[in-house]
């Protein structure tokens, strides 16, 4: 039986197993919500980890089509928003490689692949260093968002604090001046 094969049986075993150790990387409030809630709308965040792990999965097993980025992406946007480290936060790529060891070793009828084993493996590892490249953008692009907000936030307080330094009366967009001129046409209607 060739590797290949081997995988496609165990397939949804395998998935299966594996988003259990994602989901041990969260709380255990949240593991078991993001477990048992089916609903996509309801649980986007279990949806998409679940979902991307499954297309990594797929072309991890068909290395053809070279798509892995995108499948990847998906999940390491989710997992950079949360508050994980780059290595907890990566962590569940190389879960998949004790999942499959797990199965080959309870599973595998014949003489073990090793070269084939040896070359997923590789696939794996690269996914890995992949996976890591991604993070490290969005937690940049987060980053940066956050100092945008506070550059922003810093510049409206000073121009408040300018607004009201000036002594002028800033409410309703009238200054002092503008407010005699309001009145002054009040007068001569």
């Amino acid at each position: 039986m060739t590797l290949e094969k081997f995988l496609s049986e165990k397939r949804s075993d395998i998935l299966k197993k594996w988003f259990d150790l994602v989901l041990e990387t969260y709380p255990a409030d949240t593991s078991t919500f993001l477990r048992n809630q089916k609903n996509p709308f309801a649980n986007p965040v279990g949806h998409t980890i679940y979902t991307g792990m499954e297309k990594i999965l797929h072309e991890l097993m068909n290395p053809a089509s070279g798509d892995l980025p995108e499948f990847l992406d998906d999940i390491i946007r989710v997992r950079a928003v949360q508050d994980f480290s780059p290595s907890r936060a990566i962590s569940f790529i190389f879960s998949l490689k004790k999942v499959i060891r797990e199965e080959l070793a309870q599973s595998f009828q014949g003489n073990l692949p090793y070269e084939e084993v040896l070359a997923l493996e590789a696939r794996i590892d690269a996914l890995a260093l992949s996976s890591f490249d991604l993070f490290m953008k969005c937690r940049e692009k987060l980053y940066d968002i956050k100092a945008n907000e506070l550059r922003n936030m810093t510049f409206r307080l000073l121009q408040r604090a300018n607004d009201i330094g000036e002594g002028g009366d800033k409410k309703n967009g009238l200054t002092e001046s503008n407010d005699d001129n309001a009145k002054e046409k009040e007068v001569t209607q």
